[in-house]
């Protein structure tokens, strides 16, 4: 294929230039009826999209169905400013405006939700890779601080959200080496009850040696709507997920072999020798009740727990965690409306308590030997919230809130030795103020300013070196933006974002010689950044051969910095940020052919990445092409969709995931070449 044989920035000035073709041909052969406006939920805050003060997007169901069955990735960065990296299959990191500074692994600083519940701890922790794609239908993205609303956060928050009308489907995948994915999912309304259950089974083998991924999942909820007031909602959520980890190689072993695991040293085994990987079985179970007493004024309040059995032999150790946890949110909501005038309040708390025991032993090829260390965490945080959003004659909306959060912390070492403290950070009283101007219904500009605080979470409290790090502080910071959100005609939508976040003891990643990682706090960072999105709706081409087509064009453009920032005796201010690439483009293209054939073809391009503090090492530039062909055929009453997704379709050798300041200089967890995915989904 002579596209293959492209230079990445000339494949992305040919991605473009096609892009750019099709948005004129498109334009001269359709004007329909408006684009839809999008209706933002912001956890019981609906606002229009157009009118509201957040930096926010919305992943719909039809870009959710870009994913492969395992991940969220391929929707999830087709938005600007969100990032989401595969360090290994199973191995999933979340960046919103660069926060995956701090995350080695998994998903901190940025806060989860799961309808009315919260997925992640009262640390900041969040097991996101237990999730399967296919029970989520629709997802929020809400980028930078909102702690008035979510807490003590600098990153940003998603809420997941499953279904909310009838649906009844099953699917089966199968794709290249040795995947396999399983779903279930049916949901109805019986009487005053809609209920959903989801079930879920995957496995792969991977690309990678020590690299296979195995996943089960059991979801099931019951909204109760036992009156015109009241709406009762419980939740039961089980996920068994195990996969194995290859670890980072040297620049030298991936050009070698890409695919072999870490290998062994004289004094340090390889990752398939000790078995390395991640057990993770969580149960996750939640109450919810909503009551309004009249149409101003109602009450929320939600309860949850789980359970979570962790397992991770480790090249150096073999760890156990068990951990219990326990939230609840309430708030009150007020809300009057005049003529031209409507004003609301909501005024709530949200805490939570994590307990963890954390067990290490000596890593005998995959089995618990020698113990090393036994130690206790209990987390404790929580917030006080008040909002308020006023709009005034449709034309001026605002937002201002105002929370004093709260984080502490007990330890306690039980072996070898025995001793214990507390670390209670400082109360943090964290304004946001935003404010949106509608000079028509299909143009507006807004601003916003907030403060937002994130404290270390237990695994960087007690990372691997399996030290507990009582002087790391909590970073914090202020983020000031400005935006416009323009439509044109009935045909296309555009977006601009400028934000400037400041912010001081940034949490950084470190690894010892032995990999084991731990962290420091970085002095200061200075974020800038500009995000576009230009989208379109689906044009009716009214041509039986050529007969829908839709664009989707973001781009994330950032000039992140340390500054004040010194490590011994190197200073490393004005250094770019480190793991955060400077320029982001990502694109979709939406054919349908023959009124049936649906083509989705996009692509992810990624600027240079610094890989460490210093700056001495940075990846390449990478550009990674899919295709994915559905084909609907209905049966009776039944519609079947036959799938096939062909990833990295230029066989681009690249990085999805680096270890940023690895000892050793194991950065490199290498990606999947080209690969291909066989589905077939039948909705009844």
């Amino acid at each position: 294929m002579v596209f293959a044989k492209l230079k990445p920035m000339t494949k992305l000035y040919f991605l473009f230039s096609v892009l750019s073709g099709s948005v004129i041909f498109s334009q001269q052969r359709d004007s329909a009826a408006l684009i839809s406006e999008v209706r933002i939920d912001a956890y019981k805050k609906p606002v229009t999209f157009m009118a509201s003060t957040k930096s926010a997007a919305v992943i719909s169901e039809e870009l959710l169905n870009q994913n492969t069955p395992e991940r969220m990735l391929e929707s999830f960065n087709q938005i600007p400013g969100a990032r989401m990296e595969e360090r290994s299959p199973g191995s999933y990191r979340i960046s919103l405006r660069g926060s995956t500074l701090r995350s080695p692994f998994g998903v901190r600083n940025v806060k989860v939700y799961l309808d009315d519940f919260i997925l992640s701890d009262a640390s900041g922790n969040t097991y996101f890779n237990v999730i399967s794609p296919e029970l989520i239908s629709r997802m929020e993205v809400y980028k930078g601080p909102e702690s008035g609303d979510y807490g003590a956060i600098t990153g940003g928050t998603l809420l997941l959200q499953t279904r909310r009308s009838e649906y009844a489907s099953g699917g089966v995948a199968i794709g290249s080496y040795g995947t396999f994915n399983q779903s279930l999912e049916i949901s109805k309304q019986l009487g005053k009850h809609f209920v959903e259950v989801f079930q879920n089974y995957y496995r792969t083998d991977s690309y990678r040696d020590q690299a296979k991924v195995k996943r089960k999942q059991f979801f099931l909820k019951d909204n109760f709507q036992y009156s015109q007031k009241g709406l009762l909602k419980a939740m039961l959520l089980y996920t068994d997920l195990d996969y194995q980890t290859p670890g980072g190689l040297t620049l030298e072993q991936m050009e070698s072999n890409r695919k072999q695991a870490r290998p062994g040293t004289k004094t340090v085994p390889g990752a398939s020798e000790q078995d390395a990987g991640i057990r993770n079985k969580m149960i996750l179970a939640g109450i919810s009740h909503e009551f309004n007493f009249n149409p101003e004024f109602s009450h929320f309040i939600m309860s949850q727990g789980s359970y979570v059995d962790f397992e991770n032999p480790f090249i150096t150790n073999f760890e156990n965690r068990f951990e219990n946890n326990f939230a609840v949110r309430t708030h009150f909501n007020y809300e009057k409306k005049w003529d031209q005038v409507s004003l609301a309040y909501r005024i709530g708390f949200e805490g939570g308590i994590n307990t963890i025991l954390i067990k290490n032993y000596d890593n005998n090829r995959g089995a618990e030997s020698n113990p090393q260390n036994f130690d206790r965490i209990q987390n404790r945080s929580g917030f006080y919230f008040i909002s308020q959003k006023l709009n005034i004659h449709e034309k001026i909306f605002t937002d201002i809130s105002l929370s004093l959060n709260s984080n502490s912390y007990d330890w306690e070492r039980m072996y070898p030795g025995t001793e214990n403290g507390k670390v209670a950070f400082k109360n943090q009283w964290l304004p946001n103020i935003g404010i949106t101007y509608l000079f028509t219904k299909r143009f507006s500009v807004r601003a916003k300013i907030g403060k937002g605080n994130s404290a270390p979470t237990n695994e960087e409290i007690r990372s691997s070196n399996q030290e507990f790090n009582t002087g790391l502080q909590a970073e914090y910071g202020w983020n000031k933006e400005v935006g416009i959100r323009k439509q044109f005609g009935s045909s296309v939508f555009f977006e601009g974002n400028y934000f400037d976040f400041r912010m001081r003891d940034a949490i950084v990643r470190r690894q010892n010689e032995v990999g084991q990682e731990y962290f420091v706090n970085a002095g200061e960072t200075v974020q800038k950044g500009v995000e576009v999105l230009l989208e379109s709706r689906n044009f009716n081409l009214k041509n039986t051969v050529f007969s829908n087509f839709k664009f989707r064009f973001s781009g994330s453009f950032y000039h992140f910095t340390f500054e004040n920032y010194r490590q011994n005796t190197n200073d490393f201010s004005g250094n770019d940020l480190t793991g955060v690439p400077e320029t982001t483009l990502n694109s979709l293209l939406n054919f349908t052919f023959f009124k049936k054939l649906m083509v989705d073809y996009s692509h992810f391009y990624t600027s240079k990445i610094p890989l460490n503090d210093a700056n001495s090492v940075w990846s390449d530039s990478s550009l990674v092409g899919n295709i994915q062909f559905r084909y609907p055929v209905d049966i009776e009453k039944t519609k079947l969709t036959l799938s096939l997704q062909i990833q990295n379709l230029y066989n681009e050798s690249y990085v999805l995931g680096f270890d940023i300041n690895a000892f050793g200089n194991r950065y490199y967890n290498p990606a999947a070449k080209r690969n291909f995915v066989f589905g077939v989904k039948a909705e009844f």
